[in-house]
């Protein structure tokens, strides 16, 4: 581990962090220490990628962690943060941004541009790598109905290659990109062209409802658990009488039951211990196996 630290520590446009808590890392603010490596642009990122596989390091790709729960006693490989690459262009009613762009950002750089489309997207704490890999959703809109293409990178044959939407496998909160060991280096995204005032409206109230519904005042992984088809998660996990209850700092938001929120002090082993208990109550109740969104990284 120590040659590859220094080899990364010598590359130019490459940040490299060690003894950074996962904490800082995720949106739920849980997980020990790891070694975190900002490659700073998509052929830096690219070096870095080559350079672990060279060394034979274990490693996970992060974006702005808001998906993901780190292990109580932290990574023992190398994580690579992608918020530092943030190149974005607009051309026309086609807008290109690289995998470390927040969603927030794209968002309002296609407002200003007065082009709709990302507006369900507006909100969701994720950066377009991510939202990408997981086919990011909300109020009846996803990532793939407004991407025409992924610029990613394949590990195997060393080359970058450009997918088409049909080529990328989308589905409901899932891409291969999970299975298929290509990293995505960015997106073009394809949209309308609007009023610039209606779009940032529309954002604006999106917003709203946002903070209406959800308990954004604690640290959590957004929705907790996939929709389960012709059901309400949320609802099911309410009416099984789990709003509020709680497993050591992890607590069923009493705010949306689709939440586990950290409550200040949760640990990974509170969040899966949770996890575990919802679904077998719900699968005790409604004779269903629900799936959880959360990914745990050891």
């Amino acid at each position: 581990m120590k040659n590859i630290i220094e080899f990364l520590k010598s590359l130019s446009g490459v940040r490299v962090c060690t003894g950074t808590s996962c904490k800082n890392l995720t949106t739920f603010k849980i997980g020990g220490d790891c070694t975190a490596v900002f490659p700073d642009s998509e052929s830096s990122l690219v070096t870095v990628i080559h350079a672990l596989k060279e060394y034979n390091i274990k490693s996970c790709i992060l974006g702005n962690g808001s998906n993901v729960v780190f292990s109580d006693e932290g990574y023992d490989g190398i994580v690579v943060v992608t918020t530092d690459i943030k190149s974005i262009s607009v051309n026309d009613n086609r807008i290109y941004a690289s995998c470390g762009v927040p969603l927030h950002v794209l968002c309002n750089t296609a407002a200003d541009n007065s082009l709709s489309g990302l507006q369900f997207a507006y909100g969701i704490p994720g950066t377009v790598g991510g939202a990408v890999f997981m086919n990011a959703g909300a109020y009846d809109g996803e990532i793939k109905d407004v991407v025409s293409s992924v610029r990613c990178y394949n590990t195997l044959t060393d080359e970058t290659l450009t997918l088409k939407t049909d080529e990328c496998g989308f589905s409901y909160r899932y891409s291969d990109f999970q299975n298929n060991g290509l990293v995505i280096l960015g997106a073009e995204f394809i949209l309308q062209q609007g009023i610039k005032e209606d779009i940032k409206s529309e954002m604006n109230g999106i917003i709203l409802k946002r903070k209406e519904k959800q308990p954004l005042n604690y640290p959590s992984a957004g929705s907790a658990f996939k929709r389960y088809p012709g059901k309400y998660t949320a609802k099911m996990i309410d009416e099984a009488g789990l709003k509020g209850f709680a497993c050591g700092g992890a607590q069923v938001s009493v705010k949306h039951a689709g939440f586990i929120v950290n409550t200040g002090n949760a640990t990974c082993g509170d969040v899966e211990a949770l996890v575990d208990i919802i679904k077998k109550r719900i699968e005790d109740r409604e004779g269903i196996q629900i799936e959880c969104e959360i990914r745990f990284v050891k």
